[in-house]
């Protein structure tokens, strides 16, 4: 991790971590940073960053315990980022509990905008309304990726980061996360510790703290049998193997199969399927969401995605017929279409206009090529002279 200079505190040397167990052989140690060590000597505020599933309350357990035996004298709280209708209905209670048996505050928080749903729905009115403008070539899907995860960053990240810099205009601010290394290769290279952009302000640091990323899936059951807690509804009675959305684009089958038994998240569920058949996007990349739980669905909207299936492999024959070299970079056109290729151009958002049942401008050679000339004309004059 890069040594941040906390105000009035020295730097210190970084302390070695490996496995779940301390150098002694204790299970169960926290990971500790040195910077981590000096805000908390400082009396940062501590967040702890709950969902209701089993690492953050694991992390909370952890943490609680290590503030106390170090004498940390500064604020501590639980956060909790509500997703709204898309929540399994005990994250909220779970969240709870585990603030009253710990005796903190939980605080939390809410996108202002809409929650998770809301986002999506707004998401692709708004890429419908680019795809009628030629401002996108292809048609966007509404859906949240591994690639382009948004609901982390909106809906969590930022929400928790902006009502925590409220609170704290000014002084080291830490941020404890329940990740672990052994859930991912992309984690396996994140650090104890490492500094929060989004909570760090004008006199403040902020850090983001890893403090159980060592620990196992089992260190993690483990350590709240110990400490009594319950796990959510969606461990015990559905068998899910984590806890988020209940409906998350990046679930395996089997944790969407096990949301969809839980009769709290049907309707969502229906919800979420219409969206399938609105857009002709399938939830998932080659798995529709309406496939997993189809004895939902009525047989009106059975029928409906029935024929969102073929309307959605029109719109991808179609758009397959697109040149690369016409898509757009950064938003942007970098060439300008032949006429032939204008004119081919049109015939694809004709054809995937219907297929959608969207509206679309630019639908012949000559109006094609001028938007394109338009857009590079734009695209020119806001690039630095």
């Amino acid at each position: 991790m890069q040594q941040i200079e906390l105000p009035g505190l020295a730097l210190a040397e970084p302390q070695a971590l490996g496995g779940s167990t301390s150098a002694t052989g204790q299970r169960f140690c926290i990971a500790r940073d040195p910077q981590i060590d000096l805000a908390l000597a400082a009396r940062a505020p501590v967040y702890v960053g709950v969902s209701g599933g089993k690492d953050s309350q694991a992390l909370a357990y952890r943490v609680q315990i290590h503030l106390d035996h170090m004498g940390h004298a500064g604020p501590r709280a639980l956060i909790h980022s509500d997703l709204g209708r898309i929540e399994w209905r005990d994250s909220a209670p779970v969240c709870e509990r585990l603030a009253e048996r710990l005796g903190w505050e939980l605080l939390t928080v809410r996108r202002p905008a809409g929650d998770m749903l809301d986002r999506w729905l707004s998401r692709w009115a708004a890429n419908v309304e680019r795809y009628r403008t030629l401002s996108c070539v292809k048609l966007i899907m509404p859906w949240s990726s591994a690639s382009h995860r948004f609901c982390t960053s909106e809906l969590k990240s930022q929400i928790i980061s902006r009502a925590i810099r409220a609170r704290h205009p000014v002084g080291p601010v830490v941020s404890a996360i329940g990740l672990r290394w052994d859930e991912s290769p992309a984690r396996r290279r994140q650090p104890v510790a490492k500094p929060d952009a989004g909570l760090t302000r004008v006199r403040g640091v902020g850090l983001a703290w890893h403090a159980v990323i060592h620990w196992s899936r089992q260190d993690v059951l483990d350590y709240i049998a110990q400490r009594g807690g319950v796990l959510h509804e969606a461990y015990r009675i559905y068998g899910s193997s984590r806890v988020s959305c209940a409906f998350c684009v990046l679930a395996s089958r089997g944790d969407l199969q096990a949301a969809a038994s839980c009769a709290d998240n049907a309707a969502i569920y229906r919800e979420l399927v219409r969206l399938e058949v609105r857009s002709t996007f399938s939830f998932q990349s080659g798995q529709w969401l309406a496939d997993v739980a189809p004895g939902l669905l009525d047989a009106p909207l059975r029928a409906q995605l029935q024929e969102a299936k073929e309307r959605a492999a029109w719109r991808q024959a179609a758009e397959a017929e697109i040149p690369a070299h016409l898509l757009y970079e950064a938003g942007w056109p970098v060439c300008m279409p032949t006429h032939a290729e204008a004119m081919h151009l049109a015939s694809v958002r004709r054809r995937v206009a219907e297929a959608v049942g969207v509206a679309a401008d630019y639908l012949d050679g000559d109006s094609v090529s001028a938007r394109y000339a338009s857009l590079m004309s734009a695209r020119d004059q806001r690039r630095p002279a």
